[in-house]
């Protein structure tokens, strides 16, 4: 139905954004990546996933045309619903979700809020033909595919801060070698220097 809205943003939640176009607010669920490509007051486009159920109407959108192709192939898995395809997008990016399925690594998609080890290997069986290998880029050493900056990540959201202050000081950090503890103390240091 729709294939994308254009407007101003007029609020950013935990889990969602309000679009304003031509007067009528659009609340638009989407994911934390997404959540830090907008900013208040500013205008942006977000590709949507119209969903219609029992009890509403349902806008879910990304900054993204990739996020929202990677969206729609995780509701192609059995059982795995809009909310849960947020989280797993909340957690890793298309690329890594793509590579994860690659190289049947269930690990990094258990990663995700809800994803358990039966869930992802029917992620990974289910998906596997439909990834494209020419759009994947290698991206061993970032930061967020290590389950110990993982974990911190996690850690640190518990802590009440958002996953974008988080990421703007763990991706400064050199996180091979050290464990989920060490990364937590030094992502406070910094986070108490700011």
């Amino acid at each position: 139905m729709y294939e994308y809205i254009n407007g101003k943003v007029v609020g950013i939640k935990e889990d969602y954004i309000v679009l304003d176009n031509n007067g009528i607010g659009y609340r638009i669920y989407t994911s934390n990546n997404s959540l830090l490509n907008v900013e208040n007051g500013k205008k942006t486009t977000m590709y949507i996933y119209f969903n219609l159920r029992e009890d509403g109407v349902y806008l879910y959108g990304f900054t993204t045309e990739e996020e929202l192709d990677m969206f729609n192939m995780l509701l192609l898995v059995s059982r795995i619903g809009p909310k849960v395809g947020l989280g797993i997008l909340s957690t890793l990016t298309p690329n890594q979700i793509k590579l994860a399925i690659l190289n049947k690594d269930y690990k990094v998609l258990c990663n995700a809020p809800g994803i358990g080890k039966k869930t992802a290997e029917r992620i990974i069986l289910e998906l596997k033909d439909r990834i494209d290998h020419s759009d994947i880029t290698d991206e061993a050493g970032v930061v967020k595919d290590t389950s110990e900056a993982q974990m911190a990540i996690h850690g640190l959201m518990s802590l009440g801060y958002t996953r974008g202050e988080i990421m703007r000081v763990i991706d400064k950090i050199d996180t091979s070698g050290k464990d989920t503890e060490d990364i937590i103390r030094e992502v406070l240091k910094r986070l108490s220097k700011q």
